[in-house]
């Protein structure tokens, strides 16, 4: 089965989901620099989700550089995956206009944590398609920023109860890790 299909469908979504992101930011009331004050939350749980959609649009990009084929398991595994990710825009919406109250925090880390976990499985699903000697399975050997995202996440959750900050700075420093897409695929295309 061919995998064009399935990367036109997600970048569909995906850029759907940027675009319900985006349109939570509203209009201040009023026309001067303090009426952008309020806005403040919202626009910095924006700009997280932001990156984090593009995270995953980009490392979702550069593994299916080096898939050859898909299947049945592929293609439900990848909607597995949309389905975590077209909830970032509720849970950025919420935790901004709640200015990261404790329970939308958490529950931002419990999306992002069934992602990271979603993601894990894509992986692995196209890793059950392709030989042990495929460019795919050289590349996907070593997980450490996989493990260190879903136990910072699983971390998170909870210490938001304790403190918002700590969350968030998790949060930012997964989405920091990932901003350098997974150069373990790229290494193995330029193996000969």
């Amino acid at each position: 089965m061919s995998k064009g299909r399935l990367e036109a469908f997600s970048d569909g979504v995906i850029a759907i989901i940027i675009t319900i992101m985006v349109l939570e930011l509203r209009v201040p009331e009023g026309g001067d620099w303090q009426a952008l004050g309020p806005l403040i939350p919202v626009f910095l749980s924006y700009v997280l989700s932001f990156v984090f959609v593009g995270i995953y649009w980009n490392n979702h990009h550069h593994l299916f550089q080096v898939v050859k084929h898909v299947n049945g398991t592929v293609l439900w595994a990848n909607l597995h995956l949309l389905f975590w990710l077209s909830l970032v825009p509720f849970v950025t919406a919420w935790m901004g206009e709640n200015h990261f109250a404790a329970v939308p925090v958490a529950l931002y880390g419990v999306v992002l944590w069934f992602s990271g976990l979603a993601y894990f499985f894509l992986t692995r699903a196209l890793l059950n398609l392709h030989d042990e000697e495929s460019t795919l399975a050289k590349a996907l050997q070593w997980n450490f920023k996989e493990i260190f995202s879903l136990v910072s996440y699983t971390a998170a959750i909870p210490l938001a109860f304790v403190s918002t900050w700590i969350s968030g700075g998790l949060y930012v420093l997964v989405a920091i890790i990932w901003l350098i897409p997974d150069s373990r695929i790229e290494r193995n295309l330029k193996r000969p």
